[in-house]
């Protein structure tokens, strides 16, 4: 069966578990928060499934050992800055570049594509780890959790990154991992492909029933139009 390529006037880009698996550096902070409080570590295959929604929620998962509910309010008061201060220094370190992901990017930027990076990460984190990890410059727009109002699953960031590229969002395409940037997607309405290999809360992302589903980034010939 021939797939019918598409041919965006922009391609945006989630960060966390799409481009970069950042769940070592956010573990390591995790752990290191929970000693200083007192409380058991929670390790890294755990802090795999909460990440996603900004590190303010993964803060809190991490204090109630679960991705639903919400910790004691003075708790969270004492947390919280302790998390922001490890990860302002642990944002890098420990985090790779998935296999596949830059051939992919300079693969869509050799066909003429503009390519730019939406995630819920603030912009005091994302841009030091795109910088550490050689990416930032394939952007023509980053779009962090705090440059809008609203954070993925709401549309607005998308939107914002459309309008800053002056493209109409139905001829826009995401680039994901999980339930969050397809329900973005689509409320935006965009095109929406997802990567197998991200964070889902331990979902399959296929049951939200993205555009594609690619097991790397070398695969985005088989969707997208070349120059040729």
């Amino acid at each position: 069966m021939s797939i019918e390529k598409i041919k965006p006037g922009f391609v945006l880009i989630d960060l966390d578990g799409t481009l970069i698996d950042s769940v070592p550096d956010l573990a390591y902070c995790v752990d290191e928060m929970m000693k200083q409080l007192g409380m058991p570590v929670r390790g890294e295959d755990a802090v795999r499934d909460w990440v996603g929604n900004g590190v303010q929620r993964l803060t809190e998962r991490a204090l109630i050992n679960s991705v639903e509910g919400m910790p004691d309010q003075d708790l969270m008061d004492k947390a919280y800055p302790i998390f922001l201060e490890l990860y302002k220094h642990n944002t890098s370190q420990r985090s790779r570049v998935y296999d596949g992901v830059v051939d992919g990017i300079k693969w869509m930027k050799a066909q003429g594509y503009r390519v730019a990076c939406v995630t819920n990460k603030a912009e005091a984190f994302t841009v030091p780890l795109l910088k550490d990890k050689g990416l930032f410059d394939f952007f023509e727009v980053v779009v962090s959790g705090d440059t809008c109002a609203e954070k993925k699953p709401h549309p607005m960031p998308l939107l914002y990154a459309a309008e800053q590229l002056g493209v109409e969002p139905e001829n826009a395409l995401m680039i994901g991992d999980s339930q969050s940037d397809v329900k973005a997607a689509r409320a935006a309405g965009f095109h929406i492909f997802c990567m197998t290999y991200g964070y889902n809360h331990g979902e399959d992302i296929r049951n939200y029933n993205p555009d594609a589903v690619m097991d790397s980034f070398m695969e985005l010939p088989n969707y997208l139009e070349s120059a040729n």
